[in-house]
């Protein structure tokens, strides 16, 4: 007989406890040297002078998030593998085409959980073996072509993969017994506070356990996973937007009743992405978090950082996007003793600089926490807003961005703007069949509003429009005359998905290209391992997936098309940078980079860069960077922004550090039309 994963819990604490609080004080400098040196398959070729102990004895870097646990006797560590591997041999013999991520999930959990070293306490042991103990059972049902999880009820654990890097991304619904999957229900989200432990194994087994904080009779809570701690953005926010997605695929959802709600590091999260998608959801409830960067950190201006570091605050800090909100139901809470309530005060601010008032929701008494009757009374609100459900077509809307990244509400999205980081704005009136536009910043904008137009009025110019294309775009010319087409412009062009900055790379299909060369000098060689490393070791620890990665000789045309590449190494060592170069914006060869007027030594200088691909220019290359946000930012969530724009030199004769991949000598942002700007590249950090 098969022993339940309590039993073997059990005995896998018995095996555990003798060394284990023995060995505690030493799992943060065990964690730590394996960062750098435990796994060196992305290890690149090296001119003569750069050796594998070289390598070794680079400074690490320490992770924050997720910290180390205790480490696991060896027999415990063996006994976990043995039961995932014969699970995987299981599955390989089922059919290729079947989707396992419900069960991959749950392997994932506890394979990062081993090689992390996530186990804090003895009783975790137990958590493993319960996951193991579902995936088993969920794939002895897959060979019996059986999938019961599927219509079960009450807390359920499922996977999805997801679109950026392929890997099994976990999220848990709660299905009240009362459900019809006969009938459309509403659907809560609930995005959930943060939990330096709350990994995927942590998280999968507190909601596999415990009722989550909503309590709703009429409709399915979900529970995203987010990539684990980095307040739903960057990838966080991709799984949010996938998650809803897939449930709406596995379950008869009502799209025009979707809520979103969370506190703390979730109520963060619904504030921005509740500013960014704000036709996603019916409503929106968020509780304490952040909504901007420098108030909330106490930064006074002596201690701000960059310019372009404080421009890209702009791509989450919500005040920026405050128009957005009056299109929908908002239900802010705070604590009346909570700090956080600062959040909700901005809020507050920038909603009255636009003539509305916040509905504030006030805990009497209370810290970071919800006083259940404000929660009672947030629920009301909720529910009586699923009850009128969205309106798609409303006779009034207001939208406000300044980037592209976020640029599209209901059926009007914003496609060209006259300069990125500034404020953009599209005011929508409609009234039988005549649709009056105010903009400011913008240059073109598209309409797939479905409702039939005969006259159009932009900025005060009547515009005529011809054919019955039921996809209108408008566009300014030089003289700010509005015309019905596209903007004339052939050439590449900022717009919606292809704008920036780097870190922008990560919200799509992406693959890791290494270089199967040698680079012709050392100390780039040895920046590009160490940084290729600390991008494997970020992306699974914090990111919660493995890299897609090849060699350039590896590249496929499929990959061109569909994937944004992420290129490593200088011209060189990497054919497919070397291909590419004469189309690039500036000059790199073995002895300079030559970027505008500036010219670099490119024995110690790297660039760092963000472009249309020049061969397949509806997806990015990007050169030797990861996200830019680093271990030093995490400590918190408010702080995991974008770091770099959309270029940038760094000076490799400073190290890499939790901050920064090196010194920053130079960087900027391309204008509209994706070419340098004078005044930028000479933006230099000495």
């Amino acid at each position: 007989m098969k022993p339940s994963a309590q039993t073997l819990g059990l005995l896998l604490v018995l095996a555990w406890l003798p060394g284990a609080f023995a060995q505690q004080i030493h799992s943060n400098d065990i964690k730590a040297e394996r960062t750098a040196v435990e796994n060196r398959s992305l290890l690149i070729s090296a001119p003569t002078g750069v050796t594998l102990q070289d390598e070794k004895e680079r400074a690490t870097i320490a992770r924050k998030i997720p910290p180390a646990g205790v480490p696991l006797p060896e027999a415990s560590r063996q006994s976990l593998k043995g039961e995932i591997e014969r699970i995987r041999k299981q599955l390989q013999k089922l059919s290729s085409e079947a989707d396992h991520a419900d069960i991959e999930v749950l392997l994932k959990a506890v394979t990062f959980a081993i090689e992390l070293d996530e186990f804090y306490s003895p009783t975790d042991l137990g958590k493993a073996n319960a996951l193991l103990e579902m995936a088993a059972d969920r794939a002895q049902s897959l060979k019996r072509q059986k999938r019961p999880w599927e219509s079960e009820k009450g807390r359920v654990v499922r996977g999805y993969y997801s679109s950026i890097d392929g890997s099994p991304q976990p999220y848990v619904l709660e299905i009240p017994d009362s459900w019809d999957p006969s009938r459309p229900s509403p659907l809560f989200v609930w995005l959930h506070g943060r939990g330096d432990k709350t990994t995927d194994l942590h998280f999968i087994y507190q909601r596999m356990k415990s009722p989550g904080t909503l309590r709703v009779d009429n409709a399915l809570v979900v529970h995203p996973f987010g990539r684990h701690c980095m307040g739903f953005k960057s990838a966080g926010e991709v799984d949010v937007l996938e998650v809803v997605e897939q449930v709406q695929r596995q379950y008869s959802i009502d799209p025009d009743r979707i809520v979103l709600m969370g506190f703390s590091m979730g109520g963060a999260g619904v504030w921005h992405l509740g500013a960014h998608y704000t036709d996603q959801w019916v409503a929106m409830s968020p509780g304490a978090g952040f909504a901007e960067t420098a108030q909330y950190n106490r930064l006074t201006p002596d201690r701000y950082p960059a310019d372009f570091e404080q421009t890209l605050w702009k791509v989450y800090d919500c005040p920026n996007y405050a128009r957005n909100l009056l299109n929908l139901p908002v239900v802010a809470y705070s604590g009346e003793k909570d700090k956080q309530i600062q959040a909700a005060r901005v809020m507050e601010s920038a909603l009255a600089r636009e003539g509305h008032t916040l509905k504030h929701i006030i805990g009497p008494g209370m810290g970071h926490k919800y006083h259940p009757d404000s929660l009672a009374e947030i629920l009301r609100q909720m529910n009586e807003a699923v009850k009128q459900g969205l309106d798609r077509q409303p006779s009034r809307l207001t939208f406000q961005t300044p980037t592209l990244r976020y640029s599209k509400i209901h059926g009007f999205q914003i496609s060209g703007l006259r300069e990125h980081w500034v404020d953009s704005r599209l005011n929508v009136r409609y009234q039988d069949g005549a649709a009056q536009f105010e903009t400011e910043n913008v240059t073109e904008f598209i309409v797939t509003d479905p409702r039939p137009l005969e006259t159009v009025d932009i900025d005060g110019q009547e515009v005529g429009i011809s054919g019955n294309d039921q996809t209108l775009v408008f566009h300014r010319d030089a003289n700010d005359q509005w015309h019905h087409g596209p903007l004339p412009y052939s050439g590449l062009r900022k717009r919606p998905g292809l704008q920036g900055p780097i870190d922008d790379a990560w919200l799509r299909p992406f693959l890791v290209v290494k270089p199967s060369g040698k680079p012709s000098n050392a100390q780039v060689a040895s920046w590009v391992n160490f940084e290729l490393e600390h991008f494997q070791d970020r992306w699974q620890a914090l990111f919660r997936g493995t890299l897609p990665v090849k060699f350039d000789t590896e590249v496929t045309q499929e990959d061109v098309e569909n994937k944004n590449l992420i290129l490593w190494g200088d011209p060189q060592s990497n054919a497919i940078i070397r291909r590419i170069m004469p189309q690039l914006p500036f000059h790199w060869d073995a002895k300079k980079v030559v970027l505008g007027d500036d010219v670099y030594n490119a024995e110690n200088c790297v660039p760092v860069m963000i472009y249309p691909n020049p061969e397949s220019p509806n997806r990015y290359l990007v050169l030797n960077s990861g996200p830019t946000f680093r271990e030093g930012h995490d400590r918190t969530n408010s702080l995991q922004n974008p770091k770099l724009p959309d270029w940038a030199i760094v000076n490799l004769e400073t190290p890499p550090n939790d901050t920064a991949p090196g010194a920053i000598k130079a960087s900027g942002f391309f204008d509209e039309q994706w070419k340098l700007q004078p005044q930028l590249a000479k933006s230099k950090v000495d």
